[in-house]
């Protein structure tokens, strides 16, 4: 991939954007972790007992039957993914764009990254077609393409891939002699649950899919590591197993004890736990979809947000305006709306997208309120649009949106 200009801004950061404060920890995951808090012994590389019996169950009760010796356990997703990778070998595909966090692991291992569109309809899959003419062409250029790595539901582009874009890809990938990683960390944040059809592609291709789920995504608060992985339990599995668990100890990437006990704990998914993921989809539900309706109204373009905490939009509509303002590429329009917005804004070059592309991922945590207490009271609101935090965010949103483009919040020309 080519590497951006910095055009004397200093070198270019492809790690993953600043971290997200979220919702006050639920008590009860808070008790959990305190009552382990006295735990001296460490978990073992891969995680310990317990913590993967209940891992087991969490992809039991989403159709993947699961054994403790199919899983793996790491504290957070990048040194996971990272053992995943390694174990595997041979050279990476990812759709464009990406989380912004894959592509570092990949350079990390010295493995080449190549990056494939992905369909109109959705991110996160790459297109069938598209993927076997990149397959083809690293293959006449002497790669060795090994891994793709996709997400059903999708950060950055809060999508969910239709079934049957899942399917294509995935039978396009298998049958090129690729394994797939599926990332599926925002599953259980889909923001319409009762009319959205989510399919791992574990369920397509048993035999050729490890399952990698970052707790935070739903379940757990980011500032607590961990993350889960659920290899094939036919094939190839126990030798790949056995790869990944040497690089986590190599790695030092242990699960620590007390985080361990409350991450097992919310893989058990209690009803606290449940009403808690629940209620935080919705509320993020809600926004998003204000958000992207301040979006389009401004003239910008971005697909509607079906699951996570973001959007990711196209301001090429708003080229000319962005121009008068010596914004060119992503990276100018990073600082831009960096600085117009007061929370950051990473550029769509973090996430394997072309630095000329004017696209950037807004998350939709800024718009529950400033502080703990008011993101809060928006997540108890019964109608959280009409809660005061979230209204006056969502008016400086739309405003800085339409100011850009030269439009009233109604849409109306000026």
């Amino acid at each position: 991939m080519r590497q951006p200009d910095t055009k004397g801004r200093g070198p270019v950061r492809y790690g993953p954007p600043a971290p997200e404060p979220g919702l006050p920890v639920l008590p009860e995951l808070a008790a959990v972790l305190a009552a382990a808090a006295d735990r001296t012994e460490p978990e073992p590389p891969g995680g310990g007992a317990v913590l993967r019996d209940a891992a087991c169950g969490y992809w039991w009760r989403r159709g993947l039957r699961c054994h403790p010796d199919d899983v793996a356990a790491a504290p957070g997703a990048q040194s996971l993914l990272s053992a995943l990778m390694a174990a595997h070998g041979g050279d990476v595909l990812m759709p464009r764009p990406c989380p912004a966090w894959w592509t570092p692991q990949a350079r990390l291992l010295g493995r080449p990254a190549y990056h494939v569109p992905t369909p109109a309809e959705c991110g996160g899959v790459p297109d069938p077609f598209a993927l076997l003419e990149t397959v083809r062409r690293v293959r006449a250029e002497g790669g060795r393409p090994a891994v793709l790595l996709l997400s059903v539901a999708d950060d950055p582009t809060a999508t969910v891939a239709p079934p049957e874009v899942v399917r294509e890809a995935c039978e396009a990938a298998v049958g090129e002699g690729l394994h797939i990683i599926s990332d599926e960390t925002w599953r259980d944040t889909v923001h319409e649950p009762h009319d959205t059809v989510l399919v791992s592609p574990a369920e397509m291709c048993p035999d050729d899919v490890t399952v990698l789920c970052d707790l935070a995504g739903a379940l757990a608060p980011a500032a607590w590591p961990a993350a889960i992985a659920r290899f094939p339990p036919a094939g190839p599995r126990p030798d790949r197993r056995a790869r990944t668990l040497d690089r986590l100890a190599a790695l030092g990437a242990r699960v620590a004890a007390p985080v361990a006990a409350a991450a097992a704990h919310a893989l058990d998914e209690p009803a606290p736990v449940t009403a808690r993921a629940v209620a935080c989809a919705a509320l993020h539900a809600r926004v998003a979809a204000s958000a992207h309706h301040a979006l389009l109204t401004a003239g910008a373009l971005a697909l509607p947000p079906r699951a996570g905490r973001h959007l990711y939009a196209d301001l090429g509509p708003l080229r000319a305006r962005l121009a008068d303002r010596g914004v060119t590429d992503s990276m100018e329009l990073e600082e831009y709306l960096t600085d117009r917005l007061g929370v950051p804004v990473p550029g769509g070059h973090r996430f394997g997208d072309e630095l000329g592309a004017l696209r950037v991922r807004l998350a939709t945590w800024p718009l529950l309120g400033a502080t703990p207490e008011e993101r809060t009271e928006s997540l108890a609101a019964a109608d959280p649009l009409e809660s005061p935090p979230v209204a006056e965010a969502l008016e400086r949103f739309g405003s800085a949106f339409h100011e850009l483009a030269g439009t009233t919040v109604n849409g109306a020309g000026r």
